[in-house]
């Protein structure tokens, strides 16, 4: 029996650990491990909350800062029971809960200081958890974004945990624009500071922009045995550098992956999907679920500041409960540059898709929250046009009941590493309208599964999107037949995680 170690800031296999698509796949590949037969350990961060229900493993003991730190291991309670996977907390009480999903902190004036902090304690934690056995022994550790890197700094460069090298660490990169860089020095939150024993190489560990800096998205390119982007066209794409908005691709670490492709260690694979044990909404609730979400959401405090919009919201959605819309788009997402900048640099472009939804008595229906800038472009659009309804929150019912009943999903994304709405939306049959960019291209086909549009400039990208948003109307109204077929075949498309840790065991596993 093979076993592994995966490290990571979020695990949605266990309940409130999860801010993005990484928490999904955390969940899921250690569950498909266990399918093969093999063990899984998993570990993240406890945000001192998540160990309170959890069983104390053991007490860690290490060095940082020159003084000793002792850290708890704590096993905790999954969601779902697998037979051989295992769930761990890291707790310590510098290891605090941020303001995003309670997990990550915001530090506008210096990106990622205190995030800095939690994974230096929680990774080096880890190490010293691996050297004193405490998952028995290990074949494989798999890291997941920069929050879990500095195990290979340790490995590399720490006397202490040499004993990790005989060990294979596999990286896997879900957001490569996200890097964790911080100074290596004259600075609380800096890798000296943390680590005034350790002798190492700065050109190893430089960023290229801020050269007093340690890049800790880079660490993970660099040291790791196999680096992993969540597409095969997302590994394309990062090997080129990035020429924003047009391109999105290396983020200015295209030589490191370029570099990594050639020694043979970088490997796209696809995210997979879960196509069982599906929560499911019961249809006809989309408008009754939106209601009950504001309802909820007008009694919370941190949300007054928008009452007045969720009751406008609530007022709008009243007149579809009978009347109901003859088209529904919609989208869910985290309202960010990565997923809007088409609407924010070009609201005009987004109301021509209300205006052309309008004449064939459609609607367009956004639920999330996100940076200020993008909630606040939503709402006004929302107070001058009756047919976009933005519920401005999160509620994962309201979710399922969009993917349910949507007829065609949104998702002109800037860059997209692998992406798993379209997954979720194609799975109840919806056609996706998708930028063709990173994992989108490998998921969604146009006029087969869904409709995808691209252009060589930003205003050809713009024009395209709407010229691609009038084929999919003129589809549903005028051909039901080849809407048919696309919904079919949409439905019928496959990305499995067995079929994705297949491919993970054969060449980042080598196994």
């Amino acid at each position: 029996m093979n076993s592994f170690l995966f490290a990571a800031a979020e695990n949605d296999g266990i309940a409130n650990c999860k801010a993005g698509g990484m928490g999904d796949v955390v969940r899921d590949v250690p569950r498909q491990i266990s399918e093969k037969g093999d063990k899984a350990h998993v570990v993240v961060p406890s945000y001192g909350r998540l160990h309170q229900q959890g069983v104390l493993k053991t007490k860690l003991n290490f060095s940082l800062r020159g003084m000793v730190y002792t850290a708890e291991l704590y096993e905790v309670k999954p969601k779902k029971e697998y037979p051989n996977v295992y769930h761990y907390v890291v707790h310590h009480p510098e290891i605090e809960a941020g303001g995003i999903a309670h997990i990550y902190h915001d530090d506008p004036e210096e990106p990622f200081y205190t995030d800095a902090i939690k994974y230096f304690i929680f990774c080096t934690a880890v190490a010293e958890a691996i050297k004193k056995g405490a998952f028995g022994k290990l074949d494989i550790v798999h890291l997941h974004d920069w929050h879990s890197s500095l195990l290979l700094f340790l490995r590399e460069y720490h006397r202490g945990y040499e004993n990790l090298r005989k060990i294979r660490f596999v990286y896997s990169i879900h957001n490569l624009a996200i890097q964790g860089i911080r100074p290596f020095e004259d600075n609380y939150s800096s890798l000296r500071n943390w680590f005034p024993d350790i002798p190492f190489d700065e050109k190893g560990l430089i960023d290229y922009r801020y050269q007093d800096c340690i890049n800790l998205m880079a660490v993970g390119i660099r040291l790791a045995d196999a680096v992993h982007t969540v597409s095969p066209s997302y590994k394309e794409d990062v090997m080129k550098p990035s020429s924003p908005p047009e391109f999105i691709g290396g983020e200015g670490l295209e030589k490191d992956l370029q570099q990594a492709d050639k020694e043979n260690r970088l490997f796209g694979i696809l995210n997979g999907c879960n196509y069982k044990n599906i929560n499911v909404e019961e249809k006809g609730q989309i408008y009754r679920n939106t209601v009950k979400a504001l309802f909820s959401w007008l009694q919370e405090e941190s949300k007054k500041y928008k009452a007045d919009f969720l009751a406008h919201t609530g007022e709008k959605i009243m007149q579809y409960v009978d009347n109901e819309p003859k088209f529904i788009v919609s989208s869910v997402a985290r309202l960010t540059e990565q997923k809007f900048y088409f609407f924010k640099r070009s609201p005009e472009a987004f109301v021509a898709i209300l205006k052309k939804l309008e004449k064939i008595d459609g609607i367009f229906i956004l639920l999330g929250t996100g940076a200020p800038e993008y909630e606040e472009l939503f709402r006004d659009i929302s107070y001058k046009h009756k047919n976009f309804i933005f519920t401005n929150g999160q509620s994962e019912n309201l979710i399922d009941s969009m993917y349910l009943e949507s007829n065609l999903y949104f998702m002109p994304s800037l860059f997209e590493p692998c992406g798993i709405s379209q997954m979720l939306s194609m799975r109840n049959g919806n056609p996706c309208l998708v930028h063709h960019t990173g994992g989108l291209i490998d998921t969604v086909k146009h006029m087969k599964t869904g409709f995808g549009f691209d252009g060589d400039s930003y205003d050809q990208k713009i024009k395209n999107m709407l010229s691609t948003f009038d084929i999919a109307l003129d589809i549903f109204v005028n051909d039901k037949p080849t809407w048919k077929k696309i919904q079919t075949n949409a439905k019928k498309a496959r990305f499995t995680w067995q079929k994705s840790v297949d491919e993970y065991y054969k060449v980042l596993y080598k196994m």
